[in-house]
């Protein structure tokens, strides 16, 4: 099967690093509510910390493994990180300017304000002090840089001071450098008073209050500098999952090391000078590259508290509630509703509380017999776990597969499948060298004599929080092969044997890749036959080359091919004689998209598909994923016209792609036409 050229792919660093770029725009729109525009503002930094944790230091890994071979793009690692740096080196200095020159002022003039130090009257000032020795002092420990202190371990992304000192302690010493740590339970930020403020919300920086009173930690001591500094390591976690005999144990085991993994970034205060700079580099074994200067907070992230806690709803997107649908509306058994015809669900336009009913309705109905569910990012707070629990004490089969290695997210499955285990349900942990990502459920349910399967297939998490954040789709269904496809993956995962023949679901690692070029090679022969071929795929990222290799024959045979990728995008759009007829564009607005629908036109049959892939290597090779059909034509329709549709006449938050891999904001023409804002009037009409 053939791949594309070097020069037909986008390298994926650098596409994620322009994907920053568009979220980074969101907070850039003057139209878009302030306090959402700052969240904006930070989600690209939380964005950032992640690439630099596992993109950057999987680059840096092979750049000290001596790897040269190229990616399928044709840029070797060195080349690659060179690359990534200039492109991250310029976002990061866009979002300190945005911050600086726009968002802060403007926050100042809603009387939201964050005082300065160069700035705090005479109360303000005598509040802060108050402050700082009795909340700060009591729980900072000063370490003075000397060869019986050596430089401390730095925690992954913690907040950190350098201090340059002059004169001698009291037993002599005169070393001349120390390094103050900032606790992680400290807020980064503290409110004011209003009346000591002089504003409603008024907030002062913790590293303003330590630059003022540093010198406290040091008595006798003259402080000459102080300034913040920040290190990101790699924190990918090695498990051997071959020679491990116990995967939760090793797990444990390994998730502190996170902590102190190897150094990928250095962030510093713009005022830091370059010899306090190059000294820290040093002792991180990082190169100038590797250094970022911040105009401001070294730490953007933190100031999510400031949308998340000030209470200016004029300030933040309108507040929603969630739609039912209609069938669910009328009946509280919900069995009995999905008995009478499959039930979708659009998240967040519509509720994740009919998904919380149908695994808690069947751990309190005497009928259900079995549970079984898959977890792969769940969240410490779940009703779904607390059911699952609530069944198995109450005597059900109830299985569940818990995907430790789900990145960030491990500590708290290796809770849950802790508590799980206590409980009574069978836990296991998937397959090994394979993640299990698929998101489904199935409940098992003795009726009229027989038993009866019940089934949930999402492309999102079991997570009721992101459900409010994020799009995806969700089938509730007791169709009976889609439900014995599901049992069949759920042996397959529990138990040992050969993948056996699945009737309607695709699955990775075994059909999904396959049945997607075929689907793909499907649309060329009716093109060649006189039909209009066409293609629409949703996903958050498109990276696998014989997909990409498929769609460029396809658009070359005539094929029309509509792509919304939210992501990383390594196919080149609009290439002349390449891929004239594919068109890539990328919707970013108030909720991350994240469904997955595939839609072939099959000479007027219309397949539409959902999923929990994306077009990756690793979701079609190394992962546990399913695909499945949506067979009701309404609720096919409906997919089209919610799922698709809807982002193509998207005109203000979407985004095209160009053939060199750049994105241009898309303002058409006529009236705004925004798809989420749509579908929320839709979904509350």
């Amino acid at each position: 099967m053939k791949i594309p050229a070097p020069d037909q792919l986008i390298n994926r660093e650098l596409g994620i690093l322009e994907f920053q770029r568009r979220v980074l725009a969101q907070a850039e729109d003057p139209q878009a509510p302030l306090l959402e525009r700052l969240r904006f503002l930070c989600i690209v930094s939380s964005n950032l910390d992640e690439f630099f944790e596992v993109r950057v230091a999987g680059l840096k890994e092979q750049i000290r493994a001596g790897v040269a071979t190229p990616s399928p793009d044709g840029l070797a690692p060195r080349q690659a990180f060179q690359a990534v740096s200039r492109l991250a080196h310029e976002l990061v200095e866009r979002q300190y300017r945005l911050l600086n020159q726009e968002l802060l002022p403007a926050l100042a003039r809603e009387n939201i304000r964050f005082i300065r130090r160069t700035h705090w009257n005479e109360a303000q000032a005598a509040w802060i002090a108050d402050y700082f020795f009795r909340e700060l002092m009591p729980v900072l420990t000063p370490i003075g840089l000397d060869p019986a202190h050596p430089f401390p371990r730095v925690l992954n992304k913690s907040l950190n001071f350098i201090v340059e000192l002059t004169g001698r302690d009291a037993f002599g010493r005169n070393t001349g450098m120390a390094v103050v740590q900032a606790p992680r339970a400290l807020p980064r930020f503290i409110r004011m008073p209003p009346e000591v403020a002089g504003c409603e919300w008024g907030f002062v920086f913790l590293s303003s209050i330590l630059h003022a009173h540093v010198g406290e930690l040091f008595e006798g001591m003259t402080v000459e500098g102080c300034y913040q500094f920040r290190v990101t390591r790699n924190s990918d976690l090695f498990v051997d999952e071959e020679e491990t005999k116990n995967l939760r144990q090793s797990l444990q085991g390994e998730l502190p090391h996170r902590h102190f993994g190897a150094a990928v970034r250095l962030e510093v205060a713009d005022n830091c000078p370059l010899e306090t700079a190059r000294f820290l580099l040093a002792q991180f074994e990082l190169e100038e590259d590797d250094l970022y200067q911040a105009q401001g907070p070294v730490n953007l992230v933190r100031l999510m508290q400031v949308p998340d806690g000030v209470e200016r709803p004029d300030l933040k997107y309108p507040l929603f509630s969630p739609a039912l649908p209609k069938q669910l509306a009328k009946d509280a058994d919900l069995f009995a509703q999905i008995r009478k015809g499959d039930v979708l669900l659009h998240h967040p336009f519509e509720s994740f509380q009919p998904v919380i009913d149908f695994i808690e309705q069947a751990a309190r109905d005497p009928a259900v017999l079995a549970i079984r569910q898959t977890v792969y990012r769940t969240g410490t707070d779940s009703q779904l776990m607390q059911a699952l629990i609530t069944a198995a004490r109450a005597g059900k089969e109830v299985t569940v597969v818990v995907e430790l290695l789900a990145r960030f997210d491990e500590e708290a499955n290796i809770n849950w499948a802790a508590q799980l285990e206590e409980a009574g349900a069978h836990v296991v942990y998937g397959v090994v060298g394979h993640k299990t990502h698929a998101k489904m459920a199935l409940v098992v349910r003795r009726e009229d004599g027989g038993l009866r399967r019940y089934a949930h297939l999402g492309t999102g998490n079991y997570n009721h929080k992101t459900a409010r954040l994020y799009t995806d789709f969700g089938l509730l269904t007791a169709d009976e092969e889609i439900t014995a496809d599901v049992n069949s993956l759920f042996v397959q995962l529990t138990g040992l044997g050969r993948a056996g023949k699945l009737t309607r679901l695709w699955q990775s690692p075994f059909t999904l890749h396959a049945q997607v070029i075929a689907a793909i090679e499907r649309e060329v022969r009716h093109a060649a036959a006189g039909q209009r071929g066409a293609i629409i795929a949703k996903m958050n990222a498109l990276l696998e080359p014989h997909v990409i290799a498929a769609l460029y024959d396809a658009s070359q045979a005539g094929v029309h091919i509509d792509l919304i990728v939210r992501g990383v995008c390594a196919l080149r759009p609009g290439v002349p004689g390449l891929s004239d007829n594919i068109r890539v564009r990328s919707v970013v607005g108030r909720f991350l998209e994240h469904t997955r629908v595939f839609y072939f036109r099959n000479g007027g049959a219309e397949e539409v598909y959902l999923a929990s892939a994306d077009w990756m290597d690793r979701n079609f090779f190394r992962r546990i994923e399913t695909c499945f059909p949506v067979l009701n034509p309404k609720l096919k329709r409906r997919v089209i016209n919610e799922g698709l549709k809807p982002y193509l006449r998207d005109n203000r938050q979407a985004w095209e792609m160009q053939p060199d891999g750049g994105w241009r904001h898309h303002r058409g023409r006529g009236a705004p036409y925004v798809a989420q804002e749509e579908l929320l009037k839709l979904k509350q009409s």
